[in-house]
């Protein structure tokens, strides 16, 4: 199962490019330190394959339902497939990357 996952892990970081979505409300304290969180870590692991989009619900409350938004602050990756979706203000570096697909689960065995 660990091989399994680390293979994953690879392969998502092969891909050419990572289309993330980003949404926040306004320049709340959460929605500010989750996009800086998000670059923080792209650059750090995607430098040169991602893509952030911020959707601000206050101006657009509207595109809260293509992705079935419930929170906020809320990142969803679009591409690689299949989408996923990790709430908060992305602070736990380990939780993000594995949530991504981007490292797979550490110490995790079956």
């Amino acid at each position: 199962m660990a091989a399994r996952l680390k293979s994953k892990a690879k392969r998502a970081t092969a891909i050419a490019e990572w289309e993330l979505r980003l949404y926040t409300a306004g320049q709340s304290q959460k929605s500010i330190t989750a996009l800086a969180n998000l670059k923080r870590l792209c650059e750090e692991h995607l430098r040169g394959k991602y893509r952030i989009e911020v959707i601000d619900l206050l101006r657009n409350p509207q595109l809260a339902r293509g992705d079935q938004i419930l929170a906020i602050p809320t990142l969803v990756r679009k591409l690689p497939e299949p989408m996923k979706k990790i709430i908060g203000d992305l602070s736990n570096e380990e939780r993000v990357l594995v949530g991504l697909d981007v490292r797979a689960v550490r110490g995790k065995r079956r």
